[in-house]
């Protein structure tokens, strides 16, 4: 991907709904560039913004300023088209928006204690959610329409997520993931999967949303750490692929179909028979891998996997590979105040699928680094 700079750092980065491309802004504009090629499709400098949300590729982007001019509000969301660079539609807010969320039918707004579900075409207002003090304007959102959800925090002392139906304009299940307060959320596109984290960021834990079921438990590490990022993987076949980001510096990549196989494989174990399925989760590491040193320590980061390929291994016709790439995205900023996003994508986590559900882990991880 090509080299670009600027003077600012980052003030947001974004990607789209399914991965294809994503949004930067710093405080001289911002630039929308594709995952697949690092190519620049977009750039305006018009003043800093601190939200900028994509409509998967289309020319509507949503987006909200950093408040350093008078006409860049944090309280003013703006509907622009790339194609004619002028705004659609403004909308103001009594406080600063922390988070905007949207697909084809749905508009979501969260404010510190409010969240607001508009409909995406007229913009009428469809439904206002009380919530507890949201200070970082966590949410998650799947853009299926099929299974269109949004979580929210439902605690500041405990980590419960609410999970809200935005089609049918209810709510779904409150599910209590963890003792301490979150510190991410994310549910899969298709809404059918919820992953949380906790401020500890030792535990993963992932829900089936349909049941408010927890379905599995991922240990990231023993030493507290911050999670940044957690993304599913768009693929609606097994192997089901999250990945996280912290501040460890560390890319971990969790397979939920390598997973469920072994806990069949742990349940007929001595050890299995004795471990509930939460503890074993946990503990087995064959599920786990780690890209180490992937960003600097302490440098914010997102990962996102946008594509999941299946490679026929030639050695045998009844094996077939799942190969994930991810689109790794990071921002950082020098002692000079320069920024810069890295966009790395590696072949990673082979899985070697054999009849019956037969797994037989097989690693393999290339790092092509590409600066952007």
């Amino acid at each position: 991907m090509a080299n670009q700079s600027s003077r600012y750092p980052i003030l947001c980065a974004s990607f789209n709904q399914d991965n294809s491309g994503f949004a930067i802004s710093t405080k001289d504009g911002f630039k929308i560039i594709d995952s697949n090629t690092g190519r620049l499709c977009y750039d305006r400098a018009v003043g800093a913004f601190i939200i900028v949300e994509m409509l998967y590729s289309s020319s509507l982007l949503a987006i909200v300023g950093a408040g350093e001019q008078p006409s860049l509000s944090p309280r003013r969301l703006c509907l622009f088209n790339t194609t004619t660079g002028a705004p659609l539609r403004e909308m103001t807010f009594l406080t600063s928006i922390l988070a905007v969320r949207l697909n084809r039918k749905r508009l979501v707004v969260v404010l510190q204690e409010k969240t607001y579900i508009y409909d995406s075409n007229s913009l009428s207002m469809l439904d206002t959610i009380d919530t507890v003090p949201n200070l970082k304007g966590l949410c998650a959102f799947s853009p299926s329409l099929e299974g269109c959800f949004l979580a929210l925090p439902a605690s500041t002392a405990k980590g419960a997520v609410l999970v809200y139906n935005v089609m049918e304009l209810q709510l779904h299940c409150e599910i209590d993931a963890h003792r301490s307060p979150l510190a991410a959320i994310a549910l899969s596109s298709n809404g059918k999967y919820i992953a949380t984290a906790s401020e500890q960021g030792t535990i993963i834990r992932v829900h089936l949303v349909s049941e408010a079921t927890k379905s599995y438990s991922f240990r990231r590490g023993t030493c507290p750490s911050t999670i940044f990022s957690l993304s599913f993987a768009p693929s609606l076949q097994l192997p089901d692929i999250l990945v996280a980001t912290s501040s460890s510096g560390s890319v971990h990549i969790f397979s939920l179909g390598f997973e469920t196989n072994q806990r069949t494989k742990m349940s007929g174990s001595f050890l299995g028979s004795i471990l509930p399925y939460s503890v074993n989760d946990a503990l087995d590491p064959a599920h786990h891998h780690v890209l180490h040193n992937a960003v600097s320590a302490g440098v914010r980061s997102y990962a996102v996997v946008r594509k999941v390929d299946k490679v026929a291994d030639s050695s045998s016709s009844e094996i077939a590979s799942c190969r994930n790439i991810p689109s790794l995205s990071t921002a950082r900023t020098s002692l000079h105040g320069a920024w810069s996003v890295n966009s790395t994508l590696w072949q990673s986590f082979q899985v070697m699928r054999k009849p019956h559900d037969t797994f037989n882990g097989r690693t393999s991880i290339e790092r092509s680094c590409c600066n952007t």
